[in-house]
C-alpha cells in the first residue's frame, strides 16, 4: 500500500508461501494475499511483493497464464511493486540451505533468470512505473575468490537490460543486490567497497557505456538508477551493523537503497538452557548463519546454527546473532530476544528521512518456526506484521 508522507510503498513478500510452481503462485495470489489485503487495507490499492521460481516462470508462459496474471492484478487493484529474484529454485519443503544462492552471479543462468523477471515486471507495470528486483549478493562466501570481474560483468549486463526495458516500455526496473551473512557481500563496509571498486568504478562506467550506448553522465546516472541495494534489516542486524551509520555509509558513496526488507533475527546470550532452546531453530530447510561475539571482542561467523551449537559449553557467555527471520512484532522469544530494536531504529530513520521507495516484510520462515510461535493463521500473522510496521511509521 502507498504510505503517506512520502514514505514509499509497503508490502510483504510472497516467498512466505510455497511459490515453486505457477499453480502455487496463483493459489498464493488468490488466497492468502487477498485475505491479508482484506485485513489491512480493504479499500485501497495494495502492493504485491512477487516471487516466481525459474520453474514457475516457464509454466507462466504456457497457455494464457500471463494474460490471466495481468488481468487479475488489474481487476483486484494490485500493484506489482517488487520482485524477489533471490531464490531461483524450490524454497519450501526441501533442503534449501546454501543452494539458495545457485545459480549465482558466476553463472550465466543467473543473468538469464534475472532478465526474465525484469521482463515480466515491465510487462505487468504501466509506463512511468518504478519497480524493484532483489537478487543474490554475488555468491556464497567460499565460492567467491577471484570471480569479482566475472560477477561485475553480469551485474552490468543485467542493468543494461533494464536500461533497454525502460527505453522500450517506460518502466524503470531497479536491480537491488541483497547482502547476506556468509556471502560474497555480507556487510555494509564490504558492499560499499565492492560498489566503489567494481560496480561503480570508472572501468565499470566505461563498460556500461559500451553495452548501453549511453554517453557521459547519462551512463553513470543510469547505472546507479538500475543497480543498487536491497537493505535486509535482519541480515544487517546479524552483522552487528549500526543502523544509522550503515545507512549513512551507503548514502555517502551514492548507493541507492532500492528496497528495504523488514524482519528481525534472533539475538541470544548463550548459556546451557539457551543452547537447549535454540535446538528447536536448527531446522533442516534454511541456512541460519550465526555471528558470535564475546563482549566487545572480534566477531566469529558460523555458516549454520548446528555448527555453532556443536561448540557446546565453549560458546557460553557469547552473544549470538542468528539469521532466522522471525515476525516483526516479536520482541522476546522466552529465553532470548529478537533484533526488533534494530528494526525499530531503521523504521524511525525511514520515518524521519525516507531510506527506500519500497518496504517489504519478509518472514519466509513461518513454516519452520517452532509450533508454539505459530499461534495464528499465516495471513493473520502477516496482517499483524504489516499493522505493526504501519503503527511504527505513524500511518
Amino acid at each position: 500500500m502507498l504510505l503517506s508522507g512520502g514514505l514509499g510503498t509497503l508490502t510483504y513478500c510472497l516467498n512466505i508461501h510455497a511459490t515453486e510452481t505457477w499453480e502455487e503462485c496463483r493459489e498464493a495470489l488468490t488466497g492468502p494475499l487477498l485475505k491479508v489485503r482484506e485485513q489491512v487495507c480493504p479499500d485501497r490499492r495494495f502492493a504485491v511483493g512477487l516471487r516466481l521460481s525459474s520453474n514457475a516462470l516457464d509454466q507462466l508462459d504456457q497457455g494464457d497464464q500471463r494474460a490471466w496474471l495481468k488481468a487479475f492484478l488489474r481487476e483486484q487493484d494490485l500493484a506489482p511493486a517488487t520482485m524477489n529474484g533471490f531464490p531461483y529454485g524450490p524454497f519450501h519443503g526441501v533442503r534449501v540451505k546454501e543452494q539458495v544462492y545457485q545459480p549465482d552471479w558466476r553463472d550465466p543462468e543467473r543473468l538469464h533468470y534475472t532478465n526474465r523477471l525484469a521482463n515480466l515486471m515491465a510487462e505487468l507495470s504501466e509506463p512511468g512505473d518504478w519497480v524493484s528486483l532483489s537478487t543474490v549478493p554475488g555468491t556464497f562466501r567460499t565460492l567467491a575468490a577471484g570471480t569479482e570481474g566475472e560477477m561485475t560483468e553480469r551485474y552490468l549486463q543485467a542493468a543494461a537490460h533494464c536500461v533497454a526495458i525502460k527505453a522500450r516500455t517506460g518502466v524503470t526496473v531497479a536491480l537491488a543486490i541483497e547482502p547476506e551473512p556468509f556471502c560474497f557481500l555480507e556487510n555494509i563496509s564490504g558492499t560499499v567497497d565492492f560498489f566503489k571498486d567494481w560496480l561503480y568504478s570508472p572501468g565499470a562506467v566505461t563498460r556500461f557505456r559500451e553495452v548501453t550506448g549511453l554517453n557521459g553522465e547519462a551512463a553513470e546516472e543510469a547505472l546507479r538508477c538500475h543497480l543498487g541495494l536491497c537493505y535486509d534489516v535482519c541480515h544487517a542486524a546479524v552483522e552487528y551493523e549500526d543502523p544509522e551509520a550503515s545507512i549513512a555509509a551507503l548514502k555517502s558513496v551514492g548507493i541507492p537503497i532500492h528496497k528495504l526488507q523488514l524482519s528481525s533475527a534472533l539475538r541470544a546470550q548463550i548459556r546451557p538452557e539457551v543452547r537447549a532452546m535454540l535446538k528447536a531453530f536448527a531446522e533442516p530447510t534454511y541456512l541460519h548463519q550465526v555471528l558470535a561475539r564475546r563482549g566487545d571482542g572480534p566477531i566469529t561467523a558460523y555458516s549454520d546454527l548446528p555448527e555453532a551449537l556443536a561448540r557446546g559449553a565453549e560458546a557460553d557467555g557469547e552473544e549470538w546473532r542468528i539469521h532466522f527471520h522471525v515476525p516483526v512484532f516479536l520482541a522476546s522469544l522466552g529465553l532470548f530476544d529478537s533484533t526488533q530494536e534494530f528494526l525499530k531504529e531503521i523504521l524511525d530513520l525511514h520515518r524521519a528521512a525516507p531510506i527506500s521507495p519500497h518496504l517489504e516484510v519478509e518472514t519466509y520462515t513461518w513454516d519452520v518456526l517452532p509450533p508454539e510461535l505459530r499461534t495464528s493463521s499465516v495471513d493473520a500473522a502477516i496482517a499483524r506484521e504489516l499493522r505493526w510496521v504501519l503503527e511504527r511509521l505513524g500511518q
